[in-house]
């Protein structure tokens, strides 16, 4: 087998070749059929092709967990892969909320608005509350959103306090909300290393939390039961 290094170079070359010489026809006709589905799906396949070459190994618990409307799935996030092994594994296509500095990356910037990507400032605590509803907005309009509450990466693989945005989305758009546990992947990449190393994952769906149920005076308490929902299902080394 390869060493993770010379692995991890690989995908991220395949990768750039992708988003270079392939992804820009995707998006040209995505805006021209006024659709971003067929380069929502080539992304998948093509982030579904790098896992493979560094040797993640993706086991799925808990799809019947799923509602069949809009929702949000509320997950852990313990390393940068995490998005990468949670998209392919969705089973429908879903809006993100992501940090303002990916949208300045060319291509890949216009595939995320193609996409209806949100960007969001985490600085500026305006900025960012006009991103929250901006997403409830699209929440309404009947799409689902992946969200990793915490905000940020663990820096110890630990699960780290939720953040309010997603939840005050929920409530707001009176959609479900899906924890999701994600294991194994801050060993296969813990934060401030390059090098994605071979390994089992593991993404648990839990019962949705009908965040119609809750005002949004009580967003602390959907919060709370959500978190404990992810944290429940992690290994005792992640909670």
């Amino acid at each position: 087998m390869l060493p993770s290094a010379i692995r991890t170079i690989f995908v991220l070359l395949y990768l750039s070749l992708a988003l270079v010489f392939v992804m820009p026809w995707f998006i040209l006709w995505g805006v021209l059929m006024n659709s971003p589905d067929p380069m929502y799906r080539a992304a998948v396949r093509a982030i579904r092709i790098g896992n493979r070459i560094v040797g993640i190994r993706v086991h799925i618990e808990g799809l019947e967990n799923i509602p069949a409307g809009v929702c949000i799935f509320a997950a852990n996030h313990a390393s940068a892969v995490d998005p990468c092994v949670l998209l392919p594994v969705l089973p429908r296509r879903v809006s993100f909320i992501v940090k303002k500095e990916l949208f300045r990356v060319p291509i890949f910037s216009a595939g995320m608005r193609l996409a209806q990507f949100i960007s969001v400032d985490r600085a500026d605590r305006e900025a960012a509350a006009a991103s929250v509803n901006a997403a409830a907005a699209r929440l309404k309009r009947g799409r689902s959103f992946a969200i990793f509450p915490e905000g940020t990466r663990s820096p110890d693989g630990y699960l780290r306090p939720f953040k309010k945005g997603a939840f005050v989305m929920a409530i707001d758009a009176g959609v479900p909300v899906v924890p999701v546990s994600i294991a194994g992947t801050y060993s296969i990449m813990p934060r401030g290393e390059w090098v994605i190393r071979a390994g089992n994952v593991t993404v648990r769906f839990g019962a949705p939390v009908n965040a119609a149920e809750y005002s949004l005076d009580r967003r602390a308490d959907l919060l709370a039961r959500v978190q404990a929902l992810v944290a429940t299902a992690l290994p005792h080394d992640q909670r």
